[in-house]
């Protein structure tokens, strides 16, 4: 009796191992999903290349992905990836480089599906697709630039506000000159200053903050179970 018993229990064991470790049924309902499909993601955590290479982060689907009027993965789906590879920021303002892998994401029946995706869309992306900050020399120049003439503006527009402020108005005649030539001045000086010590400043390094979206776009389809 006891060796019967001992037979069935036996038995029940190793169909529960048998149901828990079988492959996906071949037969069950998916939807694919195809390659060239965009999709928004909100980061659940910074990435940053201060950090080290294989540094894992996850990120959430923002809106739901759907096939006619089924929902095959719904906002919130969780996507996880990791840093792939960091390439340290250089002199002459040559900033820092972030390569993302993304790894799987996971589905409302709680299954991890593998998935390739790219990211697309950004200013600062590299050709190769890495996420950078300044590109070089260049982009530091030109970000000087656009300092120095946000300085002019303030300045000339200072002159406007005191201005306005006693003759009835007409103080613009004297203080609209005077801000407009020392903006001139000033944003020069820092011009030349900062691009000065661009030449030799390292770049910046990569910073993406948590809550940030990323528009991303699926290299491979994926068959995503249908609950």
């Amino acid at each position: 009796m006891k060796l019967k018993l001992l037979g069935i229990m036996l038995s029940l064991f190793l169909f529960a191992q048998t149901a828990i470790s079988a492959p996906f049924n071949a037969n069950a309902k998916t939807k694919r999903i195809p390659a060239g499909t965009q999709f928004t993601l909100e980061l659940m955590s910074d990435v940053t290349s201060t950090t080290a290479e294989g540094t894992g982060f996850s990120a959430i689907l923002v809106t739901d992905q759907k096939e006619d009027k089924d929902v095959i993965l719904p906002s919130g789906s969780l996507v996880r990836g990791t840093v792939r590879k960091i390439v340290p920021s250089k002199r002459l303002s040559r900033g820092a480089v972030v390569y993302l892998d993304f790894d799987h994401v996971v589905t409302p029946n709680g299954r991890q599906l593998p998935l390739s995706l790219s990211v697309i869309g950004r200013s600062d992306m590299t050709i190769d697709g890495g996420i950078t900050t300044t590109k070089g020399y260049g982009d530091a120049v030109k970000e000087n630039w656009n300092n120095t003439k946000s300085i002019t503006k303030k300045a000339t527009q200072w002159g406007v506000d005191t201005g306005n402020k006693f003759w009835n108005g007409y103080g613009k005649i004297l203080t609209v000159p005077t801000g407009a030539i020392g903006g001139g001045i000033g944003g020069g000086a820092y011009f030349v200053g900062d691009s000065t010590a661009d030449l030799i400043r390292k770049g910046k390094e990569v910073q993406i903050e948590k809550g940030s979206k990323l528009q991303v776009i699926l290299v491979d389809p994926i068959d995503v179970p249908v609950i």
